[in-house]
């Protein structure tokens, strides 16, 4: 982690610009007051349990054409404190402190004034747009009520301005769009709308929470340079609330890092993330798999979890993980001071160490994972395949007419794909949400038999396999899914459930007595938590027992879907390393499908690039990230955000138009031409290439190959 976050050499640019660091006190005169300033913040709700005290003391300031970023796990009480700032919490909440915009103070105020403020001084950019949008309203209705709540205008002039502001966000026909339903967008386009919505009467204030967690990476560096064009045309200042320290490092001027409901560090974003001063910001920082790392080493997890907020431990709330505590942690919590040798906030009694005693490679040390000796002595093409696609195709029809129904289109969810898996490797399968990749999993998972095209496992052909033998076919393939707690049956203990594909196969009680802790303790569990229910687990640890049923009857290839998109980056990297760990020991390969290239890069040896039902380019894993050859390909790689604050600011975007096509109606030729970066700049002979003829695969190299006319490898990280 150290050697990927040191720092460059020292920036000669001017103090308090957004390239230099930025001072943690500022005595100019020019300096603007701040618009909006949180003061000691407390929020506590009631429960069953007790009292749920879920921000304890927050205080942050931020001023005209600032962005502010707030960062930490789920659960930090990053939310909790912008609903507190908008007013938005239930009655039962009990809040105090002092939240004043522009000097007037807004906590006491009742609801009626607050809906004056709120979508007129303060805009709000809510995560899920989908459920913040009325979807019985058109998006133009909701954004013309916006602005007549709060301004004196026609319904005439107030649509006029609806189209002004979705053309302003990068909505595509926005004099047509406009009279859409929130459902006729995608999920990119939807959280423009909510951008548009957010800055139609020029707040002073933005408060984005987590606007780009559900989003691919393309939609979302979409959406984050949206957010920079609507504050530059407002001049706001932004809060943006978020898990993604890499988005953080290239957006924001300041950052907050929160823990167990209060600020523990906080200061300029390359402060901060060059010289953290916290052993939890040191740990999420090393936590995180990087697109820019080309070494293939483990992750640094932060042991445990969270505390209940309900009852808090006595001293320092991260004590319990922190791998440096001593004794006054336990005894007494830290107030965010800064000490001497520090130059920003921390809430830590050991922060000044850090900064010469304490190497931060020497508190969270890299763990050893065992060597992929399969890997190293035996070729790839002397492996044998474990699984092969060769065409596969998957259409469904689209038909109209309740009674006589007649076929008016097909979906062509997968189009086409070819590749395989050969044993003890790792194959991603990567691309934008819609591209086919769950369509993918579930043809083979179903090991459907009238399919066009082959899926080979272990050497058979599904086609020709009859009941038992699918049977004893899927006890070597099995299956861990995105969510955790939706895949485990809540009212089973987790003893049971890791029991069940056992007594499928008909094992006899005596031997899955003896597996059941067994698996438990591959998986890092302990054995004795056999009678407990899945809720009586984190997320990472229900995500471990996904992994320890999955691995129950020994497969030889084992699905993982997105498997760790739904946790913190901390418990996160936990996972991977497990992951990377049982390959080895057990001779495992893995098809990973993910939208994360950072955790792809980590973990795979192939990847497969997805585009619209297709494979656009193929190879394994050091070509795909150094050369990548695909427009596509550049496009994903260079949307991903680094966790590195003057790299981020120097990367160049590539920004692909618009959103992923239907799959029903795929463009001819080329079906990635209408948004490829490199499309217009090719000559008209050229184009018309692309628009009459669908790409075949162009051989790179040996292992990597791109469906591209005109196939160029680019640096893009």
């Amino acid at each position: 982690m150290t050697d990927a976050l040191q720092p460059p050499q020292p920036d000669t640019s001017t103090p308090g610009t957004k390239e230099g660091l930025r001072p943690v006190t500022d005595t100019r005169l020019d300096k603007p007051q701040p618009v909006l300033e949180v003061t000691d913040l407390h929020v506590s709700f009631p429960s069953e349990a007790g009292e749920v005290r879920a921000v304890r003391g927050v205080s942050y300031a931020v001023r005209p054409g600032e962005v502010l970023g707030i960062v930490g796990e789920s659960g930090s009480g990053k939310s909790v404190s912008s609903m507190a700032v908008l007013g938005l919490l239930p009655e039962a909440a009990e809040v105090s402190g002092s939240v004043r915009l522009g000097g007037r103070e807004l906590l006491g105020l009742s609801d009626n004034e607050l809906s004056k403020i709120r979508g007129k001084d303060i805009g709000m950019v809510f995560q899920d747009p989908l459920s913040a949008l009325t979807p019985v309203y058109s998006v133009g209705t909701q954004i013309v009520e916006a602005l007549r709540i709060h301004q004196d205008m026609t319904k005439e002039q107030a649509r006029t301005r609806a189209v002004e502001l979705l053309d302003v966000v990068g909505i595509p026909d926005p004099k047509r769009r406009v009279d859409n339903f929130p459902h006729e967008f995608s999920g990119g386009m939807r959280q423009r709308a909510m951008i548009a919505m957010a800055i139609a009467n020029d707040p002073k204030v933005i408060i984005a929470d987590e606007p780009t967690t559900a989003l691919d990476v393309t939609i979302q560096a979409q959406v984050l340079e949206v957010l920079k064009k609507a504050q530059d045309v407002t001049g706001a200042a932004i809060v943006m609330i978020t898990h993604d320290l890499g988005v953080i490092a290239g957006f924001a001027d300041r950052v907050q890092v929160m823990y167990a409901g209060r600020a523990v560090e906080s200061g300029g974003v390359d402060e901060v993330y060059y010289r953290p001063r916290m052993p939890y910001t040191i740990g999420l920082l090393g936590s995180i798999p990087r697109l820019d790392n080309t070494g293939r080493r483990a992750l640094t997890p932060i042991e445990g979890t969270p505390p209940s907020m309900v009852e808090l431990p006595e001293g320092c709330p991260f004590a319990a993980r922190c791998p440096i505590a001593v004794e006054r942690c336990r005894e007494v919590e830290p107030a965010l001071s800064v000490k001497e040798g520090n130059t920003h906030p921390t809430a830590c009694h050991r922060s000044h160490e850090l900064a010469g005693a304490l190497d931060p490679a020497t508190i969270y040390p890299v763990p050893e994972l065992p060597a992929a000796v399969t890997l190293e002595s035996v070729p790839r093409e002397q492996r044998p395949k474990v699984l092969e696609i060769d065409g596969l195709t998957k259409h469904f029809q689209l038909t109209q007419g309740a009674v006589i129904k007649r076929k008016v289109g097909v979906v062509k969810a997968v189009d086409g794909i070819t590749l395989d898996i050969r044993e003890g490797e790792t194959l991603g399968l990567v691309g934008e949400s819609g591209c086919g990749k769950t369509t993918t999993l579930l043809e083979i998972l179903d090991l459907p038999s009238g399919q066009a095209g082959t899926v080979t496992v272990f050497g058979k052909d599904v086609r020709g396999l009859g009941r038992a033998d699918r049977k004893a076919l899927r006890r070597d393939m099995q299956i861990v899914f995105q969510d955790p707690m939706a895949a485990l049956d809540a009212r089973m203990p987790i003893g049971d459930i890791l029991a069940e594909p056992l007594r499928t196969h008909r094992w006899d009680k005596e031997r899955i007595a003896a597996r059941v802790p067994e698996l438990l303790e591959m998986v890092g569990l302990n054995p004795d938590h056999a009678d407990r229910y899945p809720q009586e687990f984190s997320g990472g640890q229900r995500q471990r027992i996904s992994i320890a049923r999955a691995l129950a009857l020994e497969p030889r290839l084992v699905i993982l879907d997105e498997p760790v998109s739904a946790l913190d980056v901390s418990i996160q990297a936990g996972v991977l390393n497990l992951l990377d760990e049982l390959k080895v020991k057990l001779g495992l390969s893995y098809l990973f499908v993910a939208h994360d290239l950072s955790v792809v890069r980590h973990i795979a040896d192939r990847i497969a690039v997805m585009y619209l039902g297709r494979i656009v380019e193929l190879g394994d894993s050091r070509s795909i990230f150094d050369a990548p050859s695909h427009p596509y390909t550049q496009a994903l790689l260079s949307a991903v955000p680094l966790p590195d604050p003057r790299r981020e600011r120097e990367r160049t975007r590539i920004l692909l138009s618009g959103d992923l096509p239907s799959p029903a109606n795929v463009p001819t030729g080329c079906r990635f031409r209408n948004r490829c970066p490199k499309h217009p700049a090719l000559s008209e002979a050229e184009q018309q290439r692309c628009r009459d003829e669908d790409p075949g695969n162009s051989r790179l190299s040996d292992d990597h190959v791109a469906a591209c006319h005109f196939a160029a490898a680019l640096e893009v990280i």
